[in-house]
């Protein structure tokens, strides 16, 4: 029961669900529904598809969800970057809002489900590791703003071009700007104040419903006024119907590398706002694989119902759980209010103009970019800032798919860069103690000519096995001819391959000709283990290794034979145990 309770979570919380929780879940289901359906909408506008679709998407994948999330509190929908990554995508490939645009669209959303769902089933979750928090940080102020430039041309009412290279957008921008729609540009700018007011004043106030609602309204009322100015018309009623995505080989070959790009940052997403949701309760644990199949599932089976590809929104799931979400029944009752709105209450839509569903779009995105990171990177970690501002500029420029390609292989250059070079330092003695610390940081050390404390602070590989021997040989030249020792200090040396192995034997024996003794201290069980399978000890016997730097030491200063056979009865008895 436990094995399938971790399968599908919703059979945690469900049977001891109580009435006590039911207010706080209802309130925010409404809370979350009212502020989804007009995103929805304007969502699917982005993604290049007729409006319904951005409420398809917002149907079955959170019912799909809320039955194998491993977070209660996360809202599955469409969202602003998503849909734009969809739009580079598949119009490539089709012309926007055709037939065949919304049926590779679905099938886009099978492939990233099928995608999600494997590297879950293999718990392959650890893979999006290597994409390090100021590439995410990057990327997703990138998209951010690409988004929100990209919805100048219903803001403003003049048809830009779109693109996801901002400079040929603000170039259409800047030769054609002066073509702006008056109506248009009023309604839309007075949206963007009125949405930014209200957040000021109440986060909880339904900004976009409210907006929304007044921009029907005034469409619906004082429309021969306003004749110019774009707006939704007809939204179909009803639900979506089952069926399974056309499959075409050539198209899904196209689609991979925008497949992956989704993939990666739909998780992303997903995990950075199910981590912050978790750390303020404690009644559930985010799995990260769980989360992989939830989502997976979620794509494959909304693809069947023609939605497109979804993952979490940062602004839904925070106002889900501002409102009082504490399981996924508030993600049902958003589905019920979703499901409602599909059957009666599309018809409302008709009047509401597309530069309101801008504004809305506008104010969400253009908070994502996160300038706060980047100053603080600047003062704290130079080298994570550079990442940061490679990435944010080569997504900006060269488009999103490369944005997070040079993202990744930055983040796997640096993590290579930062892996080989580890830090190492030379320890002295504190005086008037047993203890040994870097000489760097405690000026009042006592250093011994006689003999070398080396610290390496990493795993010994392949990778960095020759910085070892360089930083190695450098400190023994410092320390001239009368060196006689020297001393590993291995405790954070948490694992070694047989290169590292290879290495130290070979390094054992150099020295050995110079007439230098090799000492190892503080060498990890593991470590240790893997040492003696290389046969380290052909060249060493156990007289070598000391459970600490100062009995190293002090056994190659005394030589006293009650020393000998105190620490080797000491590594004897550790490694039998």
């Amino acid at each position: 029961m436990k094995k399938i309770k971790e399968l599908i979570p919703i059979l945690e919380w469900l049977p001891n669900y109580n009435s006590s929780r039911l207010k706080g879940d209802f309130i925010a289901g409404i809370t979350v529904s009212i502020i989804l359906i007009p995103q929805g909408i304007a969502y699917a506008l982005i993604a290049g598809l007729p409006p319904i679709y951005g409420l398809y998407c917002a149907l079955v994948p959170q019912l799909v969800y809320a039955i194998f999330g491993s977070s209660r509190q996360v809202a599955i929908g469409p969202v602003a970057m998503d849909s734009l990554i969809v739009a580079t995508g598949v119009s490539t490939l089709a012309l926007a809002g055709s037939d065949s645009y919304i049926a590779i669209a679905i099938l886009l959303a099978l492939m990233v489900g099928f995608i999600q769902f494997l590297l879950g089933v293999f718990r392959l979750g650890f893979i999006v590791n290597f994409l390090s928090k100021p590439v995410i940080s990057g990327f997703t102020s990138a998209v951010a703003l690409t988004i929100g430039i990209n919805q100048f041309r219903n803001l403003f009412g003049v048809d830009f071009v779109q693109s996801d290279q901002i400079q040929y957008v603000l170039e259409d921008i800047w030769f054609n700007i002066i073509d702006f729609n008056l109506q248009t540009t009023v309604i839309g700018l007075i949206s963007v104040g009125v949405i930014i007011l209200l957040r000021k004043i109440n986060k909880k106030i339904p900004n976009a419903l409210l907006v929304v609602v007044v921009g029907i309204l005034t469409i619906r009322y004082f429309g021969e006024k306003f004749s110019d100015v774009a707006i939704v018309k007809d939204i179909p009623s009803g639900l979506p119907s089952f069926s399974f995505p056309e499959i075409d080989i050539s198209q899904m070959k196209e689609l991979l590398p925008i497949a992956l790009t989704l993939v990666m940052v739909g998780y992303l997403e997903t995990i950075s706002i199910g981590k912050s949701l978790e750390a303020k309760q404690d009644e559930y644990k985010l799995r990260p694989n769980q989360e992989l199949i939830a989502l997976g599932l979620s794509n494959i089976i909304g693809s069947w119902f023609k939605a497109y590809p979804s993952t979490s929104s940062f602004s839904r799931s925070a106002i889900n759980q501002e409102s009082g979400a504490t399981t996924g029944m508030a993600s049902l009752v958003s589905v019920v209010i979703v499901l409602l709105t599909l059957l009666f209450l599309t018809p409302l839509f008709y009047h509401l103009p597309k530069t309101v569903l801008a504004a809305i779009i506008i104010v969400a995105v253009f908070g994502l970019v996160n300038i706060k990171e980047a100053i603080f990177l600047w003062k704290a970690n130079n080298l994570d800032f550079w990442l940061l501002v490679i990435t944010f500029f080569s997504t900006l420029l060269f488009g999103i798919e490369y944005g997070i390609m040079i993202g990744v292989g930055l983040s796997l250059v640096i993590l290579i860069f930062r892996t080989s070079r580890p830090y190492v330092a030379e320890l002295g003695k504190v005086p008037d103690s047993d203890f040994y610390r870097n000489r760097e940081r405690f000026n009042e050390v006592i250093l011994d000519e006689e003999v070398l404390v080396f610290r390496f602070d990493a795993q010994l590989f392949y990778a960095n096995s020759s910085y070892f021997i360089e930083t190695l040989d450098l400190m023994v030249e410092k320390k001239g001819p009368r060196l006689k020792l020297i001393v590993l200090d291995a405790e954070s040396i948490n694992r070694v391959d047989s290169t590292g192995v290879e290495m130290l034997k070979e390094r054992i024996r150099f020295y050995s000709k110079k007439g230098v003794l090799f000492y190892f201290a503080g060498v990890k069980g593991p470590v240790r283990d893997h040492l003696f399978r290389g046969k380290i000890l052909d060249l060493i016997t156990l007289d070598h290794f000391y459970m600490r730097v100062n009995g190293a030491v002090n056994y190659y200063k005394t030589g006293e034979k009650e020393y000998q056979n105190k620490y080797a009865n000491y590594i004897h008895q550790s490694y039998d145990r």
